[in-house]
């Protein structure tokens, strides 16, 4: 309901009274697992996505109201590094600022370890520096199941303000996948359905391959960036 509200007096105020309509956290898993070509693959991919017409649009769509982005690396608990601090997106200048800094950015971790719910501890701790933005969404990127740190479905998130945890799946049917890790589920996919994502409209996107990794990033921004659309009821 707050949402919705900000939203209507943003269109009824304009630009002067600009404000944050979406916090936006993007985690991308480079652990150990991921090679120099994955690697680039991804953050190319972000960078890629990010000046799409249709993310964009997206992002653009509302000017009395803008997406603020935040960027980080993950991989084992004690692994994580941001890429890009919090950036107000407001015209295609910034989107290309952020892009740069993504296609310029080249350390991994050598740890093979992969710890999702330690991934999402540090988006949570992102967030709390955006507490006025109308929604808050952490977007978790990976090619494998969580196997170290605290187990992302025992996580509690803060409320309010609610936040959503949305995935994006590399190579979800990868032989590598599906093992011990992934006892009580048939593919990675599954495994982020049932222990990753979280809150408000939550969903997991899927990418067939690191080559496909720019398709599905544009896919999922488009969807999380989208202004919600609020209808109002008139009487007869």
């Amino acid at each position: 309901m707050r949402a919705a509200l900000a939203f209507l007096a943003a269109l009824a105020t304009g630009p002067a009274t600009a404000e944050c309509r979406l916090a936006l956290v993007l985690g991308l898993d480079v652990s150990g697992s991921v090679d120099p070509r994955e690697y680039r693959l991804q953050l190319d991919g972000v960078a890629g996505a990010l000046e799409t017409p249709g993310v964009q649009k997206a992002l653009f769509s509302m000017p009395g109201a803008h997406v603020d982005i935040a960027i980080y690396q993950w991989g084992a608990p004690w692994q994580q590094r941001l890429l890009l601090d919090w950036t107000t997106l407001r015209s295609a200048a910034d989107t290309a600022l952020v892009a740069a800094q993504m296609r310029a950015a080249s350390h991994n971790f050598s740890d093979p370890s992969t710890a999702i719910g330690s991934a999402i501890e540090f988006g949570v701790a992102l967030l709390s520096d955006r507490p006025d933005c109308w929604a808050h969404t952490i977007d978790i990127s990976g090619d494998g199941p969580s196997n170290s740190g605290p187990p992302p479905g025992s996580l509690t998130l803060p409320a309010p303000p609610y936040i959503t945890v949305n995935g994006l799946v590399v190579n979800p049917l990868a032989r590598d996948n599906i093992g011990k890790d992934l006892s009580r589920a048939k593919t990675l996919r599954n495994h982020y359905e049932t222990q990753v994502i979280r809150g408000p409209g939550a969903f997991v996107e899927v990418a067939d391959s690191f080559q496909d990794f720019e398709r599905a990033m544009t896919r999922k921004l488009i969807h999380e960036v989208q202004p919600a659309v609020v209808g109002v009821v008139q009487e007869p």
